[in-house]
């Protein structure tokens, strides 16, 4: 067999081969356990670093994180390194004179760690944004819920204040 006649054979064997892989290959790249598309998928979670809100978001996820490991010898300087972070020095100083009377979270308003958190966008004006934290404390449909109105800082994104809702 010359070179000229196995020069086509060659190049449909690799065109089969090509076109065989092609079909193949999106069956082997899904998991074996792929869901059918009705099935719920998981959560995407994303931010963004000069939203306000997101950055209100980002705190009480930290923070609820760090206050929940109790058992964690890190979580205490955790939750400190947040606050120092995240608060303007007003805000620290308002929370921490919170404590003192009250014998509570000034972050959370309370004694114990919320399961569940949301932050909702509720308004801006004068350099500032406003944020709603919604803190569910059970599970269940009769699960306690409370708000905190948090303002934060346009230009630094830091913490303002924070106070339970009415």
């Amino acid at each position: 067999m010359s070179v000229r006649s196995r020069t086509p054979l060659f190049t449909a064997l690799a065109l089969a081969a090509g076109l065989s892989l092609a079909a193949v290959t999106p069956a082997l790249a899904r998991p074996a356990t792929a869901r059918p598309a009705t099935a719920r998928t998981t959560a995407v979670a994303q931010g963004d670093a000069r939203n306000a809100t997101q950055h209100v978001a980002d705190f009480y996820g930290a923070y609820i994180d760090a206050v929940w490991a109790a058992d964690d010898k890190a979580a205490g300087a955790d939750a400190k390194a947040l606050r120092a972070f995240y608060l303007s020095a007003a805000a620290q100083k308002k929370v921490a004179a919170y404590e003192t009377k009250e014998h509570a979270d000034g972050i959370l308003f309370a004694q114990n760690v919320p399961v569940r958190w949301q932050v909702a966008y509720t308004g801006s004006g004068a350099g500032h944004a406003t944020s709603q934290v919604t803190l569910t404390w059970s599970d269940g449909p009769h699960a306690e819920v409370t708000r905190i109105d948090v303002q934060s800082d346009l230009h630094t994104l830091k913490i303002t204040d924070l106070k339970p809702a009415d």
